[in-house]
């Protein structure tokens, strides 16, 4: 996937300017898919070279001029070909899965500060999911069919950050340590 069909699938969502982009990057989009300011207007402006996206101009008062993004027939062509192409398995790349294995070759107490400190990065972000779902889908039965799409990609960050949390307690739990509270040196 390339920064492109994030940015087409945003885009269909609701028509934006880059800093808008930015900014739904940062709430939403980016839980799972990363960029930089610059990587979008970067981005966008390929986007717009390459016919996908239109750009209408708005005027705003004491501020620079907006430039708003939707895409184009042809972006909506990338976009249903992108969407209708096979995807290879996801490969599962994980620093954490080399040092849990490593640990006993190294300083275990430091490792175990950390997994501490990611425990709970994991659970402050599923506490942030779970109060987007309560704020954003109320009642998941009434959601049309983007919304439910958006719902569903939520439930899995949800079920995504559960996963760490049990993970990494398991270990701390195998190691007599509490996931809680910082291991002794």
């Amino acid at each position: 996937m390339a920064l492109e069909h994030a940015l087409l699938v945003a885009l269909s969502e609701r028509p934006a300017s880059g800093l808008e982009l930015t900014r739904r990057f940062e709430r939403s989009l980016g839980f799972f898919w990363h960029a930089t300011h610059q990587q979008v207007y970067r981005v966008l402006a390929r986007m717009e070279s390459d016919g996908w996206v239109t750009v209408e101009v708005v005027e705003q008062d004491g501020r620079p001029d907006k430039r708003v993004h939707t895409p184009s027939a042809e972006g909506r062509r990338a976009l249903a070909e992108w969407l209708a192409t096979p995807m290879p398995m996801e490969t599962f790349r994980s620093e954490l899965a080399v040092k849990l294995r490593g640990a006993s070759y190294g300083d275990r107490a430091t490792l175990t500060r950390h997994l501490v400190e990611t425990r709970a990065d994991h659970a402050a972000r599923l506490a942030h999911y779970e109060q987007m779902e309560r704020d954003q889908f109320p009642d998941p039965t009434t959601l049309d069919e983007p919304a439910l799409d958006q719902w569903l990609v939520l439930r899995g960050g949800i079920r995504l950050e559960r996963f760490w949390i049990d993970w990494i307690t398991e270990y701390l739990q195998a190691h007599h340590t509490s996931p809680t509270r910082e291991a002794s040196a």
